[in-house]
């Protein structure tokens, strides 16, 4: 795919934003690849932890991604998709396929499958189909959203829904997500080669890239699917997501306003506005949009705990560290396990030099994340001021492991 999607990310350290680390680069392309259409040109990832991993699956499933692009510039569309497809759900069987009865039935077969949630299977299916029929776009594509639809069944497998549905799941391992988002990429790159996307495949396509950490293709291809289906709420939710995580905050800001146009009171997107509002130093806004997101759900019996964590990591930086800790602990009240706020509590405690709640809170966060290495460099000064030398310095080396730097008795404060 020379001009498909690809995804990159980089976002800041918030609920709704993991961290990404790319090395090495991979590519992958046949010769006869539509004109125009992006071969798959990828930045090869090297995820920085589980944790990280499944943020990101949480933000692209409920419709986020954030992050710094490492992509290759932005090209301009393929020639092929100069305009768009008679329908976003219409089949795009190319004309020169015409697979035998049994073979339609076979993709059928495979797609209700699919719907129905038995991906397995459905693989199994697609490509059996593929095999008599390598030149079906219908095909390609739908292996592509089956390969996409793996990795969000293994993001979920031993799912724990707390609240706003926070996901606590173990993905296999570090190469699972990218390879699956590469193969879906690469099934898409194939199909159009026989027939035109639409609007619902390039969506797919541009969250194959989110997960790769390319926000520019994502960029590209979510404002594509934009031109085609502009009243598209989740598909301005994905751009606001991507424009946050390429820095593009006052674009990032108009993709969420334009969201909310055709979803009003989504709590979901107000909070991701105010973390806008926020990239651009607008904090009053980001205040105001913070505390309209927690109105809206005020009645609701299932809260989403990212309004009162946002608020709360920015009042942290406003040195307002009571109020911070008020809206902390409703977030624990709605999410129990998640793992953020209750790192912050201990941030703020240990700025008010409550150091017993600090360690209760700190030593909750890395039960939660044990690998997340600021964790243990914030907890041990807190057991240093309490006396606790022994504690401390376990937590000083495990925070130098982590980070991969020398231990000290001394940490930035947290």
């Amino acid at each position: 795919m020379s001009g498909a999607p690809a995804i990159n990310s980089s976002p800041s350290v918030t609920s709704l934003s993991p961290y990404f680390l790319f090395s090495k680069s991979f590519s992958c392309h046949t010769s006869d690849t539509p004109p125009g259409w992006p071969h798959v040109s990828l930045t090869k990832s090297s995820f920085s932890s589980v944790a990280a991993i499944v943020c990101l699956l949480l933000i692209v499933f409920s419709g986020v991604a954030s992050g710094h692009s490492q992509s290759s510039p932005t090209k301009s569309p393929p020639s092929f998709l100069a305009k768009p497809p008679a329908a976003s759900g219409q089949s795009s069987m190319s004309p020169a396929t015409a697979p035998s009865e049994s073979g339609d039935a076979l993709l059928a077969d495979a797609h209700a499958l699919l719907e129905k949630g038995s991906v397995n299977e459905a693989d199994r299916l697609a490509r059996q189909y593929l095999q008599t029929h390598p030149d079906s776009a219908d095909g390609h594509f739908l292996l592509g959203h089956i390969l996409f639809r793996e990795i969000q069944t293994d993001a979920t497998a031993g799912t724990q829904l707390e609240g706003a549905k926070i996901l606590q799941a173990n993905p296999k391992d570090g190469t699972f997500i990218p390879e699956k988002a590469r193969a879906s990429l690469a099934e898409f790159t194939a199909g159009a080669k026989y027939h035109d996307p639409n609007a619902a495949d390039l969506k797919t396509v541009a969250l194959d890239y989110v997960l790769l950490g390319d926000y520019v293709d994502a960029d590209k291809w979510l404002t594509k699917m934009l031109e085609w289906t502009p009243n598209d709420a989740d598909g301005w939710y994905l751009l606001g997501r991507t424009k946050y995580n390429e820095n593009r905050f006052a674009e990032a800001v108009s993709a969420f306003q334009q969201s909310l146009k055709l979803d009003p009171q989504n709590v979901k997107i107000e909070d991701n506005l105010g973390l806008s509002y926020a990239g651009l130093g607008r904090n009053e806004e980001a205040i105001a949009a913070y505390q309209q997101a927690m109105a809206w759900q005020a009645k609701a019996p299932l809260r989403n705990p990212g309004p009162y964590i946002n608020l709360a990591s920015l009042l942290i930086d406003q040195n307002r560290f009571g109020e911070a800790v008020s809206n902390l602990l409703r977030a624990v009240e709605i999410a129990p396990r998640e793992s953020r706020a209750h790192e912050l509590l201990g941030k703020a405690y240990t700025r008010l030099e409550q150091f017993p709640n600090a360690q209760t809170e700190l030593e909750k966060a890395i039960e939660l994340s044990p690998q997340k290495s600021n964790l243990h460099c914030m907890i041990a000064p807190v057991y240093r001021k309490q006396g606790l030398a022994e504690k401390a310095k376990t937590e000083f080396d495990r925070c130098a492991a982590l980070t991969g730097t020398h231990s000290t008795s001394e940490t930035t404060r947290p």
